[in-house]
């Protein structure tokens, strides 16, 4: 049987209204309501400083809708376009010109905006600052995220080997990838205000010598090259974060090395010195410094000369301190591994102690020397001597507290105020995420330290790391930092 040509319109038309239903239907899902907009994790994002060309981390925006409807945003763009230093990626796609159209959000939903940078201020010394703004129209409203970072240009050092006496300059960061070698004999300067930032993996190897002499307000840093914080339960700077490079290796047996004022942190090993040669022993001397956050060891001395002053060292993953052969003078330092409690760390500490002295498999002679120190952590002995002759080991150890659950009975001792149960030492020794207070290793009110140093070793230094003045009293403290009441 034939249809007639307005019945066959007629049946057309039957089987289309369904569709022309659930198409109005789902048009009817997104509110239209200029009033129903977006509402997002922040106003304004904000990159730490990130280096050129190099790029940085990924930030993420959260974009919430609050509303009991669907909306559907109908563009979401750069201010830049496509020549922003921003990228930004909706929802896991990217864009070449930094623009999304028709994007829809369900109610009481919301999805991820991430976005990365690249600053390329070439020839400038000082960061510079970059901005854009993530716009969003939806139902003809406006809404602006801003965005905003500092780059820094910087120079960058893949496996570099220093062949002659050289001084690094602080008018720019050396970034660095692979290693930055020291060739023999020759000697590398780093003067006040020098930054080394190193790549994952990167080492400084000095087979010569190092020479790095910052100030008290121009400290020499030595770190990883992630600026930005750690993203954990809460965020943490990377400085706090160990594992980011390598470390400090010393390697010649006839090497004089000197740091003053530095800060070295978040790698693997702080300063590791290693000699095999029994007739040459290396020189190294550590004033005022800061060695802080490594999955290993802070300062390993096998072999060798180390005088260590007014210096911390904290929160490694094993040894702190670790010393065999050589003389090792120690004075108004502060030796404190909370390695446990230490933010985003990439392992848990070990059972060793904060400081290992050992005798056994030296091939040097030894003496040891701490005066005006702190010993402490969170296991209930931090101090280890093993000789075999402990009881004629040339050592002094004095007017220092010592965290040790059984104390040495021996002569070397002297004037040690020993761990006692619920001590409490230092201000604040663990990380607050409450507060962001970063393990302040300056005396407790109420601290064991406070006026346990001889005042004679104390005149050798008289400010702290902190610079507050240990002798405007007659009765300094233990450690690296004097306590000071609080001015309310």
């Amino acid at each position: 049987m034939k249809l007639s040509r307005l019945t066959f319109h007629f049946l057309s038309l039957i089987f289309l209204l369904p569709t022309i239903c659930f198409y109005s239907c789902e048009d009817d899902l997104f509110s239209s309501d200029p009033e129903k907009v977006l509402s997002f994790s922040t106003d304004t994002l904000t990159f730490d400083t990130v280096f050129t060309t190099i790029g940085s981390t990924t930030e993420k925006l959260m974009v919430y809708n609050p509303n009991n409807r669907a909306l559907k945003i109908s563009s979401i763009a750069l201010v830049g376009g496509a020549r922003s230093q921003f990228r930004i990626n909706v929802d896991g796609n990217l864009s070449t010109d930094n623009q999304f159209t028709d994007v829809e959000i369900r109610a009481k939903d919301s999805m991820y905006i991430f976005v990365e940078v690249t600053v390329d201020p070439r020839d400038v010394n000082a960061p510079v600052l970059v901005t854009d703004s993530v716009v969003f129209r939806t139902n003809g409203v406006e809404q602006k995220v801003r965005l905003e970072a500092f780059g820094q240009d910087m120079i960058l050092f893949r496996n570099k080997l220093i062949l002659n006496d050289t001084t690094l300059s602080a008018d720019k960061p050396y970034l660095i990838f692979g290693n930055l070698t020291v060739d023999s004999a020759k000697t590398l300067h780093l003067p006040p205000g020098c930054r080394l930032y190193f790549h994952n993996n990167a080492n400084l190897m000095v087979r010569g010598n190092l020479r790095a002499e910052g100030t008290f307000d121009k400290p020499v840093l030595l770190r990883g090259d992630r600026l930005d914080k750690a993203k954990f339960l809460y965020p943490v700077p990377y400085n706090y974060v160990a594992g980011q490079w390598g470390g400090v290796y010393l390697l010649w047996n006839k090497g004089n090395h000197l740091l003053r004022n530095v800060n070295i942190n978040s790698g693997y090993v702080g300063i590791y010195m290693n000699n095999s040669d029994r007739s040459q022993l290396p020189e190294l001397r550590v004033e005022n410094c800061r060695i802080h956050n490594f999955v290993y060891y802070g300062l390993v001395v096998q072999n060798a000369n180390v005088q260590v002053m007014n210096t911390e060292i904290s929160n490694t993953g094993s040894y702190s301190v670790y010393l065999s052969g050589g003389k090792h003078v120690f004075l108004q330092s502060t030796i404190a591994n909370y390695y446990n409690s230490s933010p985003g760390r990439p392992s848990s500490r070990d059972k060793n102690p904060a400081v290992m002295i050992m005798g056994l498999y030296r091939t040097a002679p030894m003496q040891t020397e701490f005066r005006n120190c702190i010993v402490a952590g969170g296991l209930e002995t931090e101090l280890s001597i093993v000789s075999r002759f402990l009881t004629q080991y040339k050592a002094v150890f004095s007017d220092s507290y010592i965290r040790r659950k059984e104390a040495y009975e021996l002569s070397q001792f002297q004037n040690i105020r020993w761990y006692a149960k619920n001590d409490t030492i230092f201000k604040h020794p663990f990380y607050n995420d409450t507060t962001s207070v970063y393990f302040n290793f300056t005396p407790d009110s109420v601290s064991p330290v406070r006026g346990l140093a001889d005042r004679t070793i104390a005149a050798q230094f008289p400010l702290d790391l902190n610079g507050v003045n240990r002798l405007e009293d007659n009765a300094p403290d233990a450690g690296a930092y004097e306590w000071k009441p609080t001015v309310k």
